[in-house]
């Protein structure tokens, strides 16, 4: 396969089309097959030679696919994806001509994720030389997935096996990952509705379910959805095979901050399974209500945290060591009537700079009105009265 001459890789693409073999097809225009690394196929215009051999708009496609693999082994990736994206629109005039059947998704489903990777690879190579705008490439390139994505998602006609349908999921992955890059979370929205409203939802094969769910989940986490953000991202670590440790890890990094902000903290084995133990400290600060260890492990690993983007969401983990130390509070003291200087002493022994009384009747006001803890501020007696029934109610139970 490595050697095969042009007209004898043009005689497969040829075979695969007439006799509708789109797995082997895709395999014919994708760049994760050593075909693209064959010099002779690496060609700067093979238009004549395809035209002989294949009927428009495939011609347009396969000869567009070989100039690619000229440009890519030249190491020029602005040139790939525009050719790439000549690949994508001559790929779709073919598609939308195919009523009534789907043999052709595999095809789809190379050529659209290639095209992600060649829109990515052009922009870093347009940042290293200072030119372009951040995000452009993959925003054009989204484009082009967009329309894919309309082609499936109207397809009404065929039936359910033949349906274009089956290619959404597939696309939407790839557009969440480039509208994650570019920040742009509010495009995914129309395309949850559109997979809400599916009824293939349950039916996607497991591994684009687990990207879904992965990237819905997230979605939900930024929107302070932490219920909706658990479910999701507990599908997605369940079901994602055992043998992919490393997105099993990273889809912990998002899982973890939202299980503990609803009162689930992870165990020390399971951070040092996944090499995830700059959770440890925080961890350890949460449950025990250590706001200086919270504070400190913050700092202290504060640069994986913002590189994930997950800094903000721990800083919300705040108001549950508050709780936790409170609670400690309560625990001393055993009585329903708690004066709030108490408070203060343990706030000023977690280091906790400036702070007054009106700064601990604000906490406990916040606790009280998130539901952490269950009573009342006397402002008279200067007491936090909380209830004789649970005044501390499971995280789990609250939020």
């Amino acid at each position: 396969m490595a050697h095969i001459t042009l007209n004898q890789y043009l005689q497969q693409v040829l075979e695969a089309i007439d006799s509708r073999d789109g797995a082997f097809c895709a395999e014919m225009l994708s760049f994760k097959h050593p075909h693209v690394a064959n010099p002779r196929l690496q060609l700067s215009s093979p238009e004549e030679k395809c035209q002989q051999l294949l009927e428009p708009p495939y011609d347009e496609m396969v000869a567009a696919h070989l100039r690619c693999t000229f440009a890519v082994s030249n190491h020029d990736f602005v040139e790939a994806y525009k050719c790439q994206t000549v690949v994508v629109q001559s790929f779709l005039k073919a598609f939308q001509a195919h009523k009534e059947e789907n043999w052709a998704l595999p095809i789809m489903f190379a050529v659209t994720l290639d095209l992600r990777i060649f829109a990515n690879n052009a922009e870093q190579q347009l940042q290293s030389k200072g030119k372009g705008k951040v995000g452009d490439m993959l925003e054009k390139a989204a484009e082009q997935l967009m329309s894919c994505f309309r082609v499936c998602a109207s397809d009404n006609r065929a039936g359910i096996d033949d349906s274009k349908k089956w290619g959404m999921l597939f696309l939407i992955n790839q557009l969440f990952k480039i509208y994650f890059k570019i920040n742009k979370l509010h495009l995914c929205k129309p395309l949850i509705r559109a997979i809400d409203s599916s009824n293939l939802k349950d039916d996607y094969s497991t591994a684009q379910r687990v990207t879904y769910k992965y990237y819905v989940g997230r979605k939900a986490m930024f929107d302070s959805d932490f219920k909706q953000a658990e479910e999701y991202l507990s599908f997605s670590f369940t079901h994602c095979h055992r043998s992919c440790q490393r997105n099993k890890r990273l889809i912990l990094i998002y899982l973890l901050p939202v299980k503990m902000l609803l009162g689930h903290m992870p165990t020390h084995q399971l951070l040092k399974k996944y090499d995830l133990m700059q959770f440890a400290d925080v961890t350890k600060a949460v449950s025990e209500g250590n706001l200086l260890l919270l504070n400190e492990a913050l700092v202290k690993h504060e640069t994986f945290f913002i590189r994930c983007g997950i800094f903000l969401i721990l800083e919300k983990l705040k108001i549950i060591t508050y709780r936790n130390l409170f609670k400690k509070v309560y625990h001393l003291l055993k009585t329903h009537q708690l004066p709030l200087d108490a408070f203060l002493v343990a706030l000023k022994m977690m280091k906790v700079e400036d702070v007054d009384i009106d700064e601990v009747q604000c906490i406990l006001a916040n606790l009280i009105y998130m539901g952490h803890i269950k009573g009342y501020i006397s402002h008279q007696h200067q007491k936090l009265v909380v209830s004789k029934q649970n005044p501390f109610p499971p995280l789990s139970s609250v939020s």
